[in-house]
C-alpha cells in the first residue's frame, strides 16, 4: 500500500508540477537571450561592413573626413556598448544601447548623404555591393529587433499570468525583461541637406 501512495503522491507532484509552467518559463527566458544574441549577430555584422564601406568612400571622398570620422567614432562607440543577459532586465542599460545605435544610424544617413554628391563612387560596383550589403543588414537588424521584442512579450506576459506568475514568484524569481526601444532621436525625420 505504501508503493501505491507513493506513486501516487509523485504522480500529482508531477500533475501540479507540469501545469505550474517552471519548464516553460526557463523556456521562454532562453529564447528570449536567443533572440537578444540574434540583434547582437547582426549588429555586430554591420560594425563589420563600416570599415570597408568607410574604405570605399574615402578612396573617392578624401576630403569629406568629417563625416568619416563621424562614422569611424560612431561605429566605435556602438561597438563599445555590451550587454550582458542579466542586463535585459535594465531599462537604463538597454536605452544606452539604443542611443549608441542611434548614433551609428544617424552617422551612416549623413555618409550616404555624402555618397550622393559622389557619381563616380555610386557607379562603383564595389561600393554599390556593399551598400546593398549594408541595407540588408540593417533591414537584418530591424527583423531581430522585432523577433526580441516578439520573445520579450511573450515572456513578460508568462511571468504575469496565473500559475506560472505564482511559480516565478516563488520559485524562479525571474525578472521582467526590457524591450528594444528607438533612441528618442529616432522619433525626428532625418534631414537631407544637398548644398
Amino acid at each position: 500500500m505504501k508503493v501505491f501512495s507513493r506513486i501516487g503522491f509523485l504522480l500529482v507532484l508531477s500533475l501540479l508540477f507540469s501545469g505550474c509552467g517552471y519548464n516553460s518559463l526557463q523556456m521562454k527566458e532562453e529564447q528570449v537571450f536567443k533572440a537578444w544574441a540574434d540583434v547582437e549577430a547582426t549588429l555586430q555584422r554591420r560594425a563589420d561592413l563600416i570599415p570597408n564601406l568607410v574604405a570605399t568612400v574615402k578612396g573617392y571622398a578624401s576630403h569629406e573626413r568629417e563625416t568619416l570620422e563621424a562614422v569611424v567614432n560612431a561605429r566605435a562607440k556602438a561597438t563599445s556598448v555590451q550587454l550582458k543577459p542579466e542586463d535585459l532586465s535594465n531599462q537604463a542599460a538597454m536605452q544606452q544601447l539604443a542611443a549608441a545605435q542611434g548614433g551609428l544610424t544617424s552617422a551612416l544617413s549623413r555618409l550616404m548623404v555624402v555618397v550622393e554628391r559622389y557619381p563616380d563612387l555610386k557607379a562603383n560596383q564595389n561600393f554599390l555591393d556593399l551598400q546593398n550589403q549594408l541595407e540588408g543588414t540593417e533591414n537584418r537588424i530591424n527583423v531581430a529587433r522585432q523577433r526580441y521584442n516578439a520573445a520579450v512579450e511573450d515572456f513578460n506576459g508568462s511571468i504575469r499570468r496565473f500559475p506560472q506568475s505564482l511559480t516565478n514568484s516563488l520559485l524562479l524569481k525571474l525578472d521582467r525583461k526590457e524591450y528594444y526601444k528607438a533612441d528618442e532621436s529616432a522619433q525626428m525625420a532625418p534631414q537631407v541637406n544637398f548644398n
